[in-house]
């Protein structure tokens, strides 16, 4: 069962981290998220895959996925959740590069070309990860309208997946754990 509190106080405990950062996007923080200190946490994996079945459950993709490794925790346990609930979809993963053996695709798991697929995300700046996840996913032929991600640090990946055709939703935003967002 999705309890937002408990999430909030998980991340705050867990996850949050105060000091001088450079981001995954290049931009400098006063602030760091490191989300897989919850996504790899029992009770933070429960947590996190409540809150995105509630959010997906009346509107079901065919899969769920995002790019390796952030996103790798958050698919299974999704997945994972969503079987004990008797909802059916996949997960899949999106490789950072392609392998140099097998089948070489950037796309992994049981998915097909014409399906719809929801990105999941652990912690959203700029969307950049995501946009080339989307990329990747629309490149095999996958239909990309949503992310979902953990916590969105208001700092213009709304404004650039939109520009993509794709809708953020977050189950927190950074105002929720009591951090100012920065410019």
């Amino acid at each position: 069962m999705y309890d937002e509190q408990q999430l909030i106080e998980l991340v705050r405990e867990k996850a949050l981290q105060f000091g001088d950062f450079t981001l995954a996007s290049g931009k400098k923080a006063k602030f760091y998220l490191d989300c897989r200190k919850v996504t790899l946490d029992g009770q933070g994996a429960n947590l996190i895959a409540h809150g995105i079945l509630d959010r997906i459950e009346n509107d079901l993709p065919d899969a769920v996925g995002g790019m390796a490794i952030g996103a790798d925790p958050i698919t299974a346990a999704v997945v994972t959740i969503g079987w004990q609930r008797q909802l059916k979809f996949n997960g899949f993963i999106v490789r950072k590069q392609p392998k140099a053996h097998g089948t070489t695709q950037m796309v992994e798991g049981p998915v097909e070309p014409g399906q719809r697929v929801i990105l999941v995300e652990d912690v959203t700046t700029t969307g950049s990860s995501s946009i080339q996840a989307a990329k990747y996913c629309r490149e095999f032929g996958l239909t990309v309208d949503r992310v979902i991600s953990i916590v969105d640090r208001c700092q213009g990946a709304a404004e650039a997946f939109a520009e993509q055709g794709i809708r953020l939703e977050s189950l927190l935003n950074i105002a929720d754990l009591g951090v100012p967002a920065e410019s």
